[in-house]
């Protein structure tokens, strides 16, 4: 299966709308073929005007369905999971984006037949722009390849190991708070040399999403660009050196390890088992 004809999506809150909408809008799927389900369906109104089947069926949903994504609450899976237990066949693919719950720990409802794989998206999902992070373990492995045809649609996906995705917690979910934040201190500084705060905003912005867009595209590693803008007694390696005498990367660093450790500690079961 390279891309699957019907696919439910199970517990629609923020996350699985934004999933139900970037399938829709890449033009890959019919809003007609993405299943939407929830415990308070009136919730889900808006997504029922645009077509989307919207129901509280979660076995209806995934008898229907080719692949299964759960986007339910993690206190709320093993309930969901139990109910539904009976309806997965082994032509299912479950695709589950719950933090902290190993496919080991899935696996105990669904048996080792049906391909399980474990997706990370960012907020970045919101505008078809995230960092999703795949892992799978080897009896699902031929599945991943499903779950990249999803989740390309809505930016870009990486597979790792099981294990990594505590620390793409860290990198890739926190990751994007710590460029926000490092966003706003550069708009702070252009508040400081003269621009009004939605100029300096906007300023910031743009430049943040110039220097990722030149990256992704070149292939190229950070210190090449940073180079071609750094020229002898130039005010850029002025204002690097600063920024490193201040303890930037650094703090960038310890930042994301920080955010992985404490990751750890919430999701202690989170690898796999």
């Amino acid at each position: 299966m390279s891309r699957p004809e019907r696919v439910s999506i199970l517990g629609v809150g923020n996350l699985g709308t934004c999933v139900a909408r970037g399938l829709v809008s890449s033009g890959e799927f019919e809003a007609a073929n993405v299943l939407l389900t929830r415990r308070r369906p009136e919730l889900l109104s808006s997504l029922r005007d645009d077509g989307f089947p919207v129901g509280s069926d979660n076995v209806a949903a995934v008898r229907e369905s080719d692949v299964v994504v759960l986007c339910v609450q993690p206190q709320q899976l093993d309930g969901v999971l139990a109910e539904v237990a009976p309806a997965i066949a082994p032509t299912h693919i479950v695709v589950s984006t719950v933090s902290g719950v190993s496919i080991a720990e899935i696996r105990r409802f669904l048996g080792p037949d049906v391909a399980v794989v474990r997706a990370m998206p960012n907020i970045g999902i919101a505008i078809g722009q995230s960092m999703t992070c795949l892992a799978a373990d080897e009896a699902s492995a031929a599945a991943v390849g499903v779950a990249h045809a999803l989740f390309d649609q809505l930016g870009h996906t990486l597979e790792v190991q099981e294990e990594q995705m505590v620390p793409a917690t860290a990198l890739c979910a926190c990751g994007i708070a710590f460029f926000l934040r490092a966003i706003r201190a550069a708009s702070q500084g252009g508040i400081e040399i003269g621009f009004h705060a939605d100029e300096a905003l906007a300023l910031a912005a743009q430049t943040a999403r110039g220097a990722a867009e030149l990256l992704l595209s070149s292939g190229n590693h950070p210190e090449i660009e940073i180079d071609r803008v750094t020229t002898p007694k130039g005010c850029t390696i002025y204002g690097l050196n600063e920024m490193e005498n201040r303890g930037f990367s650094s703090a960038l660093i310890r930042g994301i390890i920080t955010a992985s450790v404490k990751a750890a500690e919430l999701y202690p079961h989170a690898a796999a088992e």
